[in-house]
């Protein structure tokens, strides 16, 4: 088409792009419309995959949290379903609940006190003494709690006691509102609205007593007020109007901050659980489940420092099996971890519950006796640990059968150290396996590295 500027001079023009003066300049501009084009589509589809990723993610926590407090707590009560959890639960915030308590009912007796500089203005003089007389037993209550909170008595009833302070102080201002005329109503009666969120909110009892506390002070309030004393329906109503709201705003924040609390904790309980499992995994054996060489360190420095306090003797047993090898190599690996889950389960049957049984090595453990007495008992004991391992292992045929080699120390002894402790059984059992195996032997703390070898059982 043909167009004619303000110069008089042609132009050329076509639909959906442009030329001047016979110059071609429509595929530049095409090409980098139709660029911008698609790099905004790109740009929006990715926003919305961001959008759909999160929205999905959202509506899966939410799921998750939603489940999570289904089927660990009650709905409305939000107490845990699990008793022995919600013990614990309770036991854990007994401290915060009973102090926040006490703040509450020292702030709460000085906003009940300050309350009556109102008296002078609204109440007549003849009526000052029933208002202070209602006003004053009211604040008996919280006085009350605030000294049991100081004895051992508190705990165990913390949120029925906290809770009874809310419904003292809404009595005691439907008490006071009784005595006065409609036309002061409004004075007195937003104080039942502080009352609503101090019970929710502030005294520290838990959601299901606050909000009986306060449904119950609702329902009194309108039968008193309504029923007996006969107010107009229109006043009543507005005075609800705020109650409810109150109710509504006050129940819904103290309801969701005890559930997130109840949340947290079963949260902090999660990671605890995981990081005790995550020290038990790093201080025992994974195919065994005894104590590792690291725990085994640390309960012989522990015996040693009893030892030494209390002037008594222990004793480790260093433990090397017979013929596990030619078990492990015949039989696969398979046969040969089923048989050193066997030997853990039958050393730890032979010994006392208070004694330890670790495994150090491949084929090696070691036993910590403390309060072995003497080295009488110490021989009885390897006895009995020879014989145990000397039962043939039902998985395996006769001719496969394993025993051990025993290497004793006793302890404490001069310059001893936890690796000094383990080199000398060590060289006991040593000396056992170069003599015959399926024996024990003593090391010789007065003439090391010499040790008496045992018969054995």
């Amino acid at each position: 088409m043909q167009h004619v500027d303000a110069d008089g001079k042609s132009v050329d023009r076509e639909i959906g792009h442009f030329r001047f003066d016979g110059c071609s300049g429509a595929f530049p501009v095409l090409f980098s419309a139709t660029f911008f084009s698609l790099e905004k589509l790109k740009f929006c589809q990715t926003l919305f995959r961001q959008w759909c990723w999160r929205s999905t993610s959202f509506a899966f926590v939410a799921g998750l949290l939603c489940t999570r407090t289904h089927s660990t707590m009650h709905l409305l009560t939000l107490s845990f379903k699990d008793d022995s959890l919600e013990t614990k639960f309770l036991r854990a915030i007994q401290t915060r609940t009973r102090r926040q308590g006490q703040f509450a009912c020292v702030v709460g007796m000085i906003v009940y006190l300050l309350h009556g500089a109102l008296d002078q203005w609204f109440v007549s003089p003849d009526l000052i003494s029933q208002i202070w007389v209602a006003r004053l037993t009211a604040l008996c209550v919280p006085a009350l709690v605030l000294l049991v909170s100081l004895t051992r008595f508190f705990d165990p009833i913390a949120h029925l006691l906290l809770a009874l302070v809310g419904a003292a102080a809404g009595t005691g201002l439907i008490a006071m509102q009784m005595n006065l005329p409609l036309e002061n109503a409004p004075y007195y009666y937003p104080m039942m609205v502080l009352v609503t969120f101090f019970t929710y909110n502030f005294i520290g009892t838990r959601f299901i007593y606050a909000f009986c506390v306060d449904l119950v002070l609702l329902a009194a309030y309108n039968l008193m007020f309504f029923a007996l004393l006969d107010y107009p329906v229109h006043v009543l109503l507005g005075h609800d109007f705020f109650i409810v709201s109150a109710n509504l705003i006050g129940g819904s924040v103290g309801y969701l901050t005890e559930r997130q609390r109840r949340l947290l904790y079963l949260r902090e309980q999660e990671l605890e659980a995981e990081r005790t499992h995550h020290l038990q995994r790093s201080l025992h054996d994974q195919l065994t489940g005894l104590p590792n060489r690291e725990l085994l360190y640390d309960r012989i420095n522990q015996a040693e420092l009893s030892a030494q306090r209390n002037q008594t003797l222990h004793c480790g047993f260093f433990l090397d099996l017979d013929g596990f090898k030619s078990v492990n190599d015949s039989f696969g690996h398979k046969i040969g971890d089923q048989a050193l889950r066997e030997v853990a389960r039958r050393l730890q049957a032979t010994v006392r519950a208070t004694d330890t049984v670790a495994r150090i090595g491949g084929d090696e453990f070691f036993v910590l006796a403390e309060n072995i007495g003497d080295l009488s008992a110490a021989h009885t004991l390897a006895h009995k640990l020879l014989a145990e391992l000397a039962v043939p292992f039902a998985f395996l045929p006769e001719h496969a059968q394993m025993g051990a080699s025993i290497g004793i120390c006793p302890f404490p002894y001069e310059g001893m150290t936890v690796s000094d402790l383990i080199h000398r059984a060590d060289e006991g059992m040593y000396r056992v396996k170069t003599s015959g195996k399926g024996r024990f032997a003593v090391a010789d703390l007065s003439g090391w590295p010499d040790v008496v070898v045992q018969g054995g059982g």
